[in-house]
């Protein structure tokens, strides 16, 4: 495929990505969220794969950076996904006397 081509998808999917979680109701977020932690483990596992598989020290290097930023990506969306699940919980009755 052209290196023009991949760029203009790359920059298509961006705009439609955007838009597509810009609507996204507030009440559904969480759930996305979630989904979103599975998906990041799913690459974690990938990532791990490969750098397993790396045969040069720049695929080494590669798959790692991927491990790391993977990591990064899926703990983030846990924290985020527990702040607003604390959003939702109510305040508890004996807290505010």
């Amino acid at each position: 495929m052209e290196p023009m081509a991949i760029v203009s998808i790359f920059v298509l999917a961006v705009f439609v990505g955007f838009e597509v979680v810009s609507k996204v109701s507030s009440t559904l977020h969480t759930p996305l969220m979630s989904g979103a932690n599975a998906i990041h483990g799913v690459i974690l596992v990938g990532a791990i794969i490969v750098a397993d598989h790396s045969k040069t020290n720049l695929e080494l290097g590669l798959s790692l950076a991927a491990i790391v930023l993977a990591t990064i990506n899926m703990v983030g969306g846990f924290v985020v996904t527990d702040r607003m699940l604390e959003m939702f919980k109510g305040k508890k009755k004996g807290a505010d006397q």
